[in-house]
């Protein structure tokens, strides 16, 4: 085995090495494809960082979109089925922190059946705010699961932003 297969960007995954279609028998072939595998498993992780979660809430990770202009700095994140009893914004000099949680129990009873479900889950965002931001005319927005807070930059902030001409070359 070379140091390149350890690497899992420069081999071929579906392709097998000759010692692991060959020696089929031999135990110390057998551990190497084992520990082979064991690798592929580690490095794909990487590759899906929500893998293994199937869209259930525990340890999701919301969609959140930083956006900054010239007066403000956007911050929308997208919560589905949460409402806005669920949500909680912090905001520090230099961080703005939103946690949110969902609890939901369904009972469905009927002629011979009962089913009783329960789900929970929970997340936080921390997003790092530059310097020049106005906290306390900060403003934050719930509505149709989109969570929109806007951080309106200081007045000597807004002075400081100059635009560069781009010319073609």
């Amino acid at each position: 085995m070379q140091i390149r297969d350890l690497i899992p960007w420069n081999r071929n995954r579906d392709a097998t090495t000759r010692s692991e279609s060959t020696d089929d028998d031999n135990p110390v072939a057998l551990l190497q494809r084992d520990m082979n595998r064991v690798f592929e498993d580690f490095w794909s992780r990487f590759d899906r960082p929500f893998a293994g979660t199937n869209g259930a809430l525990t340890g999701f990770g919301p969609t959140t979109d930083v956006t900054e202009t010239d007066k403000a700095i956007e911050v929308a994140i997208e919560l589905p089925g949460l409402e806005e009893k669920d949500v909680e914004v912090n905001l520090t000099d230099d961080v703005l922190t939103i946690r949110g949680e969902k609890k939901h129990e369904s009972e469905d009873k009927r002629k011979g059946v009962y089913i009783s479900e329960r789900a929970w889950g929970s997340f936080y965002r921390m997003v790092p705010l530059p310097p020049g931001v106005d906290t306390d005319k900060a403003s934050a927005d719930f509505k149709r699961g989109v969570l929109t807070v806007t951080l309106p930059k200081t007045p000597e902030a807004q002075a400081k932003v100059k635009r560069i001409e781009v010319k073609a070359a």
